[in-house]
């Protein structure tokens, strides 16, 4: 029988093995806020659906929530939180930032989530943990539009900042890696042409996510999420990452040549609008067109983003279903 690391390792060489492998995620609102609930949901979805790897996908927060942020549940259907305090008002706070330790406070929670996660799993199933851009969890310090004009008004302090932030997720990562990680999902949101250009995201960017990377270098199944629209796509192919994850269905490029643009597998091919308005028919179709487009090589069937909270289960149930009869 093929197992879920062989049938993966077969799609990141651009080939397939017994079928194409399947993933989806989710957050989970309100278990996200302690360990020990976010592994047993994050557990009882996956023993649900049996998919090939288990992202795992706390609160965006967990990554800076002892720097002072503060956010609530409000019933996204994302799943998401929103920020209710931020923990940088002026450019001079970006350099009082401290570097975190990775076994305390709300890191050491995230990873007493990955290990009780790991003793409740099947062993086979291999397990990625979120990790959030220096950028994306320095719009989340401050604010997105603060964020961008502390660059615009004092770029030097606002580096101070990246750099602590940089050295901290970093700190996490090689912890993470004791408790059995099999690889990161590394998610950027600001490489896209809506707010950078390539020589900004180059120096605000791009210098960080490297040495995320190459923190994580040592690991097997690394995944690239290009989030939003406009993305710098070519980061696909220049990123030491094994997947690229993005909206397909929504954005450039499509599945099959973003294929084309990069070594790494692709991931993808279903819309997420699908999974909540459609129905289990169309879900399926969507599904096996994805797959005939590569002829389930190099791939992993999935979304652009999370699931949803309020996808029904059915559609999801059809999607995992969908590569078992392509």
């Amino acid at each position: 029988m093929t197992t879920k690391r062989e049938r993966l390792e077969a799609a990141i060489a651009g080939e397939i093995a017994d079928r194409t492998p399947v993933a989806l995620w989710r957050h989970f609102p309100v278990d996200d806020q302690h360990p020990e609930s976010l592994a047993k949901a994050t557990s009882i979805f996956q023993k649900e659906y049996d998919f090939d790897f288990i992202k795992v996908t706390p609160a965006s927060s967990f990554c800076i929530r002892d720097w002072g942020v503060e956010d609530e549940w409000r019933g996204s259907t994302e799943g998401t939180r929103d920020y209710v305090k931020r923990a940088i008002h002026d450019t001079d706070e970006w350099g009082k930032l401290e570097v975190l330790d990775p076994e305390k406070g709300f890191l050491g929670n995230q990873l007493r989530c990955l290990k009780k996660l790991s003793s409740e799993a099947d062993q086979e199933v291999p397990i990625i943990q979120t990790i959030f851009s220096p950028l994306a969890q320095a719009k989340n310090l401050a604010g997105q539009n603060r964020l961008l004009e502390h660059l615009h008004r004092d770029a030097k302090s606002v580096l101070a900042g990246l750099e602590t932030i940089t050295l901290s997720t970093i700190a996490f990562i090689e912890a993470a890696k004791d408790r059995g990680i099999d690889g990161i999902f590394y998610a950027v949101q600001h490489a896209n042409f809506h707010l950078f250009d390539r020589e900004s995201y180059t120096q605000f960017g791009e210098a960080y996510d490297r040495r995320i990377l190459e923190a994580a270098n040592d690991l097997w199944l690394n995944v690239l999420h290009l989030h939003g629209e406009a993305i710098m796509f070519d980061l696909a192919d220049r990123y030491p990452v094994q997947v690229v994850n993005w909206h397909d269905r929504e954005t450039w490029p499509d599945l099959e040549e973003g294929k084309r643009l990069t070594n790494a597998a692709v991931c993808g091919g279903v819309q997420r609008e699908s999974l909540v308005l459609g129905d289990p028919d169309e879900l399926a179709s969507e599904s096996s067109e994805a797959i005939k487009s590569l002829s389930g090589k190099g791939m992993i069937l999935g979304t652009g983003c999370v699931v949803p909270v309020i996808a029904p289960r059915a559609n999801i149930e059809a999607i995992r279903s969908s590569v078992d009869f392509a």
